[in-house]
């Protein structure tokens, strides 16, 4: 039998969080596990970037904010949101980075993953 969340967390090279609510980044950095999104990250070695998303309150409250640092300093990447208005019209830090943005840090973890493949068979190469 196979389970939707390890089939995922198996195939992906990347994993893209966007929008990534107050609610998700918690989740994770606090291994908790009860949907689909969260059990895929939780079982996925892929490199994982979030985008958050939220209120300006929200994002700019402590507990948000330890919580991105946390997964920060476990090798999850972040972009930071932008200023203007959210979803809920609010006007602050916490609208979605803007598409290009967005695929430019993916792009870039990418191919950091590629040079860091390429080093670990070089090195190995050299060794033997």
């Amino acid at each position: 039998m196979e389970f939707a969340h390890i089939g995922l967390a198996d195939i992906a090279d990347l994993l893209l969080i966007a929008p990534a609510t107050a609610n998700i980044i918690g989740k994770i950095a606090n291994g908790i596990a009860d949907d689909l999104l969260s059990t895929t990250v939780l079982a996925t070695k892929a490199s994982i970037v979030i985008a958050p998303a939220m209120n300006p309150n929200m994002y700019a409250n402590k507990i948000t904010q330890e919580n991105i640092k946390k997964l920060k300093e476990l090798g999850f990447h972040f972009i930071d949101p932008e200023y203007g208005n959210t979803a809920c019209g609010t006007e602050g830090i916490g609208r979605l980075a803007r598409i290009p943005v967005i695929i430019n840090k993916v792009v870039e973890v990418l191919e950091a993953q590629e040079k860091k493949k390429n080093r670990k068979v070089n090195d190995s190469e050299n060794t033997t």
